[in-house]
């Protein structure tokens, strides 16, 4: 069965896609940020993220064996010493305080000119940033219980046709 396989093909072979999106995650933990189509970033966010869990649970390790078993788990997908040793030595600390959602994806508004590609920016998200709030006053609005109509026989009346007279002899 082929539970749980599907990911993002991005119109490339196995081989290709998986040098790309090591390529993909060299550059963005290098830079902090990239712009790329938005179909790449989409497909390099999880793949990026499992990678930061992994310089997270090494730095977390008790025993020095498991962390380089991590980093050289790591070093599977991302083919580059460099970009390993600076998220495993530095780069882990920034995520320390987070549980998840490494990455953040922004869509840019014109398209590439000579595809017409959706273009976004991903990025590393700062450990002090806490997203959006909601807003109260919507979640209020929504969440305040709506007063309970009348009983149906009294709502029923107000607008009731009234019925015809039977004709009696």
């Amino acid at each position: 069965m082929r539970h749980n396989k599907h990911h993002s093909s991005l119109g490339v072979t196995r081989e290709h896609r998986e040098a790309m999106l090591s390529h993909l995650a060299v550059a963005l933990i290098t830079h902090g940020r990239i712009q790329t189509t938005l179909s790449k970033a989409k497909a390099l966010r999880p793949f990026i993220e499992k990678v930061i869990t992994k310089a997270k649970r090494a730095a977390g390790a008790s025993a020095k064996p498991d962390a380089l078993h991590l980093r050289r788990l790591a070093m599977k997908d991302i083919r580059n010493e460099d970009a390993i040793s600076l998220l495993f030595n530095e780069k882990h600390k920034e995520f320390a305080n987070r549980t998840g959602g490494y990455t953040r994806i922004y869509k840019l508004g014109p398209q590439r000119i000579s595809d017409a590609a959706e273009m976004a920016l991903i990025e590393f998200v700062k450990a002090e940033d806490v997203g959006y709030k909601k807003n109260k006053a919507k979640a209020k609005k929504s969440s305040a219980k709506k007063p309970k109509a009348e009983p149906a026989a009294a709502a029923s009346t107000e607008h009731a046709v009234p019925a015809p007279a039977a004709d009696v002899k």
